[in-house]
């Protein structure tokens, strides 16, 4: 799933590629990932209006409109917005006034398309914590307080710390050599502090390098992500780590696979 840096990345793009362009016709070609309101009143409601603004709510991508309605694009597994759209698989397309168009692609239908009056009545963003650049390391170590809860699932719970997925929750907690199965409550004062500056520091490199292409995440252009390349841990099972040499073990912990290594991560 596309995670912060990635959507932070596709909302830059959209800035310099579609801001203030006005939708002439939209083409929805499977309506599955329409799924607010009907085809007729989402394709009516865009038609004719001018984006006027982009904004990104942890994962979520916000496209304001100068009818004070909002397209909200939720990418989830394998969603993908390209630009300047040319494929005839894409599940909608948007066609601009100046004849250029983009699609939006989803291979498995996961993705969520939806055209509201405010969409900060999402019941997903509503339940949004703090995104890690909102909140300074004091807070953070507040907001663990005496949570029992293993720390990798916890700051991937989106209701406490918005944005931070399984790929940089993985990576985070290596490079503060951090267990991801500890218990958030048995983190020392200075762990706290190291993880908070090393979530940050991940999250600001990936969105440098434009993100992480290891599923179907591209950038508007189609193009990959470049940060895979400088993953430490994630989808480095047996392979030796960075670090030590040590292979990196690959478990089951909140219901999603992670990877770690087990003599750098205590």
């Amino acid at each position: 799933m596309p995670e912060l840096p990635e959507v932070e990345t596709i909302k830059r793009e959209l800035e310099k590629a579609v801001l203030g362009k006005r939708i002439v016709e939209v083409c929805v070609h499977h309506p599955a990932v329409i799924r607010q309101p009907s085809v007729d009143k989402f394709k009516k409601g865009l038609t004719g209006a001018v984006i006027k603004n982009i904004l990104r709510r942890a994962k979520v991508l916000i496209l304001e409109l100068s009818n004070g309605k909002s397209l909200v694009i939720h990418l989830k597994m394998t969603g993908q917005l390209v630009y300047p759209g040319v494929s005839k698989n894409s599940r909608v397309t948007f066609k601009f006034s100046d004849r250029t168009c983009m699609d939006f692609n989803d291979q498995r239908l996961f993705a969520e398309l939806r055209l509201m009056d405010d969409w900060r009545e999402l019941e997903f963003i509503k339940n949004l914590g703090p995104e890690p650049s909102q909140i300074n390391a004091g807070q953070f170590k507040e907001m663990l307080g005496r949570k029992k809860t293993k720390i990798k699932p916890l700051i991937m719970d989106q209701s406490f710390i918005a944005g931070v997925g399984n790929l940089y929750a993985a990576e985070a907690l290596f490079r503060a050599g951090i267990h991801p199965g500890r218990a958030a409550n048995s983190l020392s004062d200075k762990e706290k502090e190291l993880l908070f500056s090393q979530i940050k520091n991940t999250l600001e490199e990936a969105i440098e390098h434009k993100g992480s292409s290891v599923d179907q995440y591209v950038q508007l252009t189609g193009l990959p992500g470049g940060y895979a390349k400088y993953h430490k841990v994630y989808d480095r099972a047996g392979k030796p780590c960075l670090v030590c040499k040590t292979p990196i073990k690959r478990i089951a912990l909140g219901g999603r696979g992670t990877y770690f290594c087990p003599k750098c991560q205590k």
